[in-house]
C-alpha cells in the first residue's frame, strides 16, 4: 500500500466524523431549525422509499428499461446543476476552508467524497438508483453487474455534483453565486413548463414507446451506462454490459480526476477580487461598448444606469430573466401544441412592460442619489423618460422577434402587421401606467430574502401591477375595438394599418404618462425614499 492511498484511507473517516459533527452541531443551535431538518428528512425518505417501491414495481413490464434508464440520467442532471443554484446546501464540504491545513490533493479527494455520501441526497439517490437496478436485472449475470453498478453509479452523480462545484466555488461564494441562487426559481418554473409540454407530447404520441429512442441513447451516457449494464446483462448481451460498465468508470476517474486539477488551481492560487478584477472594472468605465451606443447627458446615464441594474442586480435580473423567459415560452409552446395564435405573442410585450413598475423600488436606500439630481418637474420627466427608453432598447426588438417567430411557426404572417400594432399600443400603455405607478404607489424590493416585497407592503405591490394591468387594457380599448371591426366588417385588406396607428397610439400615450408622472415624482420624492427604503 503507498503512502497516498495509506493517507487517504486515514483521512476519510476523519472527514466522515466530522461531517457528522457539523450536522449534528448544527441542528442543536435552534429548535426551529432542527425540526426543519428532521421533517425534511422523513419526507425525503418516505418518498425515496415510495420511489423505490414503484421501481421494483416496474420490474417485469415492457418500458422498465426506459424509465429507469431516464430517471438515473435526470438525477445526474439534478446533481450537475444544484451546487450551482443552491451553493449554501452544503456547507461542510467547501474546500476553501481546507487551504490552509497540510493536505495533499489527492487524499483530500477520497476524503471528500466519503464526507459526500453523507447526507439525505446521496441516500435519497442511492434508493432511486438501487430500485432503478431491481427493475432491470433479471438473472444472475445481471445480479453480479448490478452489484458493481449501483455503487458506480452513485459515486458518479456525487463526484460530478462535487467536480462542478469546486470548479466555481469562486464563483458560488460572489455576488454572482447569489444571482443563481435568486434565479433557480426561474429553472425550476421554467423546467416545469418543459416537462409539462414533455408530458402533453408524450400523451399524444402513444405513451412511453416514443422515449425509447432517448433512452437508446442515454444508455450509453454515464451514469446511465452502469444501469443500461444491468439491462444489457439481462438480457444476455455481456460483453455489452461490460463496456456500459467501464464508460461509468471511465467517467469516474475523470471526474475524479477534474476535481483533483480543481482542488489544486483553488488551493494554490489567489481569486480576481484584487488586481485583475479592478483592472477589469477601470476598462469596463472606459466608455467603451454600450456606453458609446447611448445619448450624451442625463438620458443615456441614467439608460445605463437602469440597464446595469438589470444585468448585476440579483433581483432586478432575475425579474427581467423572468418575463424574457416565460413570454417567449408561452406563445412558443401554444405554436408547437398547434393550439396557439399568433396574439399570445402581445403576452410577451406584457412580461416586459411590467418591468416599469416599481422603477425606484430596484434603487432602493440608494434613490437617495437619484433624489438629489431632482429638483424640478422637468428632471423627473427626464429621469422617468430615460428608464422608458432602456427598457423599450430590450422590449422592441424582442417584441418583433417574438411575433415573428410565432407568426412563422403557426404559418401566419398575414396578422404579423395588426398584431406588431396591437403588441406596441400595449407596451405604451404599460410604460405609461408603469411611471405613474412608480411614483404614487412605490414599494420595496428586499435584497437579503427571496421576497420580492418588503413586509406590509404586498398590498401597495398587488394594487401597482394589477391595477395598473387594467388600466393598461383600458387604455388600448380603442385599437383592440379598431381591430376587431376591421375583422367583422371585412375590411382585412386594411389590418395592415393597425402597425402604424398601434405604434402612433403607444407612443401618444407613453408621451402622456411620463408627463402625468413626473409633477407627481417631483412632489413625492421623500415619500417615494420613505417606501423603496424599507427593505
Amino acid at each position: 500500500m503507498t503512502a497516498t492511498s495509506q493517507n487517504a484511507s486515514a483521512l476519510a473517516p476523519v472527514f466522515v466524523r466530522l461531517k457528522l459533527s457539523l450536522i449534528k452541531n448544527g441542528l442543536r443551535q435552534s429548535g426551529g431549525r432542527r425540526a426543519a431538518y428532521i421533517t425534511s428528512a422523513v419526507l425525503a425518505l418516505l418518498f425515496a422509499a415510495l420511489q423505490l417501491l414503484g421501481l421494483i414495481a416496474l420490474r417485469g413490464t415492457e418500458h422498465a428499461g426506459t424509465v429507469t434508464l431516464l430517471l438515473v440520467a435526470l438525477m445526474a442532471v439534478g446533481w450537475t446543476v444544484m451546487p450551482l443554484f443552491f451553493p449554501s446546501g452544503d456547507e461542510t464540504l467547501d474546500p476553501t476552508r481546507l487551504v490552509m491545513l497540510p493536505l495533499r490533493p489527492q487524499p483530500l479527494v477520497g476524503a471528500l467524497l466519503a464526507a459526500s455520501l453523507v447526507g439525505i441526497g446521496p441516500l435519497f439517490t442511492l434508493c432511486l438508483i438501487l430500485g432503478s437496478a431491481i427493475a432491470v436485472a433479471h438473472g444472475a449475470g445481471a445480479v453480479v453487474v448490478a452489484v458493481l453498478a449501483v455503487p458506480l453509479a452513485l459515486l458518479v452523480c456525487i463526484a460530478l455534483a462535487r467536480a462542478v462545484a469546486t470548479a466555481n466555488t469562486r464563483l458560488l461564494t460572489s455576488r454572482k453565486g447569489r444571482d443563481l441562487a435568486v434565479l433557480s426559481g426561474l429553472v425550476i418554473a421554467v423546467g416545469f413548463q418543459f416537462v409539462n409540454f414533455g408530458a402533453q407530447r408524450l400523451g399524444r404520441s402513444g405513451g412511453l414507446s416514443a422515449l425509447d429512442p432517448v433512452a437508446d441513447v442515454v444508455r450509453w451516457l454515464p451514469p446511465a451506462s452502469a444501469i443500461g449494464a444491468v439491462d444489457s446483462a439481462g438480457e444476455g448481451s455481456y460483453g455489452q454490459a461490460v463496456l456500459q460498465l467501464l464508460i461509468s468508470a471511465a467517467a469516474l476517474a475523470l471526474l475524479l480526476y477534474a476535481w483533483q486539477r480543481s482542488l489544486v488551481k483553488l488551493m494554490t492560487t489567489p481569486d480576481g477580487s484584487t488586481l485583475a478584477a479592478s483592472d477589469a472594472s477601470r476598462k469596463e468605465s472606459g466608455g467603451k461598448g454600450l456606453t458609446s451606443l447611448l445619448p450624451e447627458g442625463r438620458t443615456g446615464t441614467v439608460m445605463l444606469r437602469t440597464l446595469r441594474y438589470a444585468w448585476r442586480d440579483p433581483k432586478t435580473k432575475a425579474a427581467w430573466i423572468t418575463s424574457l423567459a416565460i413570454g417567449l415560452i408561452v406563445p412558443v409552446f401554444n405554436a408547437l401544441q398547434g393550439s396557439g395564435t399568433v396574439y399570445f405573442a402581445c403576452f410577451a410585450t406584457g412580461m416586459l412592460g411590467m418591468q416599469m413598475y416599481n422603477q425606484f423600488g430596484q434603487d432602493t436606500s440608494a434613490f437617495w442619489m437619484v433624489l438629489l439630481s431632482i429638483s424640478s418637474t422637468r428632471d423627473a420627466y427626464l429621469e422617468l423618460r430615460a428608464r422608458a427608453f432602456a427598457l423599450l432598447l430590450v422590449t422592441l426588438p424582442y417584441t418583433l422577434l417574438v411575433t415573428a417567430v410565432t407568426a412563422g411557426m403557426l404559418g401566419d404572417w398575414t396578422k404579423l402587421p395588426e398584431v406588431i400594432g396591437l403588441a406596441l399600443a400595449l407596451l405604451g400603455a404599460m410604460l405609461a401606467t408603469g411611471s405613474v405607478a412608480s411614483a404614487t404607489l412605490a414599494y420595496s424590493i428586499p435584497q437579503d430574502s427571496r421576497k420580492n416585497v418588503a413586509p406590509g407592503q404586498g398590498g401597495i405591490a398587488f394594487l401597482s401591477i394589477l391595477g395598473g394591468m387594467v388600466v393598461s387594457a383600458i387604455l388600448c380599448a380603442p385599437v383592440i375595438a379598431l381591430a376587431i371591426w376591421l375583422h367583422v366588417s371585412g375590411n382585412h385588406g386594411s389590418l395592415w394599418l393597425l402597425l402604424p396607428l398601434g405604434a402612433a397610439y403607444g407612443a401618444l400615450i407613453c408621451w402622456a404618462g411620463l408627463r402625468t408622472a413626473a409633477p407627481r415624482t417631483a412632489s413625492r420624492l421623500p415619500e417615494i425614499l420613505t417606501a423603496v427604503s424599507r427593505g
